[in-house]
């Protein structure tokens, strides 16, 4: 679990040259988000990523997306469920809409697996 942010940069070739992306992973838990909206600040695209072997994860992704979207209007946004390689999924894909209600592209991801 992320406590407060890592910054991960990471670049990527292409033929226009590369590009840096500084990836900011932000604290999940409610508890240590109190930061988050900092971080938020001079974003310039969101990806927000739930657990789906935990509820609670997923109900918390619509607050998540009411700040960064406060924080940093009109950025593109990507919404992923993670953990898909563990059995026991807790968050079934039927249940997963909240994608539809805000125009967001939604993934299905395992960050072990791929």
């Amino acid at each position: 679990a992320t406590v407060g942010v890592e910054v991960h940069p990471l670049v990527f070739y292409t033929n226009k040259g590369p590009i840096r992306f500084n990836v900011w992973d932000t604290a999940g838990q409610e508890k240590l988000g109190g930061l988050r909206d900092g971080y938020y600040i001079q974003g310039q695209c969101g990806i927000i990523m739930f657990d789906v072997t935990s509820r609670v994860t997923y109900k918390n992704v619509p607050n998540w997306h009411r700040d960064l979207t406060r924080v940093c209007p009109n950025i593109p946004i990507v919404m992923c469920g993670n953990k898909v390689d563990i059995k026991d999924r807790k968050v079934k894909a039927k249940t997963i809409v909240f994608h539809r209600k805000k125009n967001l592209q939604y993934y299905d991801i395992s960050a072990k697996s791929n």
